[in-house]
């Protein structure tokens, strides 16, 4: 999976975000960092990422919000976003389709289903 454009990390809390950060490092992909909602819509706007994985419960502008007003943008509105979060009820993934996320990943992260995912929307 050798992708050129990066893919995008949203995640406040440390140690998930420096585990997923060498996992994805070490499946071949190129990740930028952000910690909060509006540092996440400021690199998409800047970098473009092949994908984001958007945790939801985030400081400053949580990851619902983020993913509302990337949608409304039309310079980052074509980006593939994927909600990771600990809430795994089924009303929580549809939360997450309406808020703009086109895909859904609960943590613990079952990372060989969340490459498969990243790789099939980087390719769309």
């Amino acid at each position: 999976m050798s992708e050129e454009k990066p893919i995008l990390l949203v995640e406040d809390n440390e140690l998930n975000r420096e585990m997923l950060v060498r996992r994805l490092t070490r499946a071949g992909l190129k990740v930028l960092t952000a910690c909060d909602g509006q540092e996440a819509l400021d690199l998409m706007t800047s970098e473009l990422p092949a994908v984001v994985l958007m945790d939801m419960s985030l400081p400053v502008l949580d990851g619902w919000t983020a993913c509302r007003l990337a949608r409304q943008d039309d310079r980052i509105s074509h980006i593939p976003i994927i909600a990771l979060t600990a809430h795994a009820m089924e009303e929580d993934r549809l939360k997450a389709l309406k808020a703009g996320c086109d895909d859904y990943a609960t943590k613990p992260v079952d990372f060989p289903e969340l490459l498969r995912k990243i790789e099939t929307l980087s390719a769309s």
